[in-house]
């Protein structure tokens, strides 16, 4: 199990190993990678309306294979993508040149992007906040880049496992958001970290994870004060 006070280094390469060691399958399930053309349609209603019509400059953290990223570059948005796992981002970038859009896939650390201030105006992340070992840093990181005015939008849910599995055995502990939270708790932790304006709603949609939930998955976003 879990030890205390492991070094944050030591936890992030432990959790790049597990992301690393699923890059080669990981869009091969139907809740992870897009199947249809009704579950593409889906998931680009789902962030059409939190993203907005206008075309931004969005940051995708934690990528991974460049789903999201994929997804927010076809709606006509300027998307950087950045993992810690480099086999993913080489499935990002392949992906990309496939489906000809142009998409920056950087290696980076959520908690510390090598980012200008105010130089992004949405971050979006999709099932990362409880991988992080400090994500009230990473929150105010991902603050720190976007644009005053702008919005930070977390794709999030509650797992409850019974026991961490794989590298999760010996870090879990480690990870204060472990598992994910449910969303009136993630919504405390935003505000508290300095969002504003935070809402969210679930995402139990069948068609988006090409099954029914096992889980309880939603959508939360909050402002970044001006």
């Amino acid at each position: 199990m879990a030890q205390p006070n492991r070094d944050d280094d030591a936890v992030k390469e432990l959790v790049r190993r597990h992301w690393d060691g699923r890059a080669a399958t990981f869009d091969d399930e139907r809740h992870h990678g897009i199947h249809s053309a009704e579950q593409r349609d889906r998931w680009l209603a789902v962030l059409r309306e939190w993203a907005g019509d206008d075309p931004r400059r969005v940051l995708d953290v934690g990528c991974g294979t460049g789903v999201v990223s994929l997804l927010l570059a076809a709606l006509g948005h300027d998307v950087v993508g950045v993992d810690f796992a480099p086999a993913m981002l080489d499935r990002a970038r392949e992906k990309a040149r496939r489906a000809n859009r142009s998409v920056a896939f950087l290696r980076g650390d959520a908690e510390t992007l090598g980012l200008a201030a105010d130089s992004v105006d949405l971050v979006a992340a999709r099932h990362l906040v409880w991988t992080l070992p400090d994500p009230a840093g990473a929150l105010r990181e991902w603050q720190r880049v976007v644009a005053p005015g702008g919005r930070i939008v977390l794709i999030e849910g509650y797992w409850d496992h019974d026991e961490p599995w794989d590298e999760y055995e010996h870090v879990a502990g480690d990870l204060p958001l472990y598992d994910g939270r449910p969303p009136d708790e993630l919504t405390e932790v935003l505000v508290r970290e300095g969002l504003s304006d935070v809402t969210h709603a679930p995402l139990m949609d069948p068609t988006l994870w090409g099954r029914e939930p096992r889980h309880d998955y939603y959508v939360i976003g909050g402002t970044v004060p001006r």
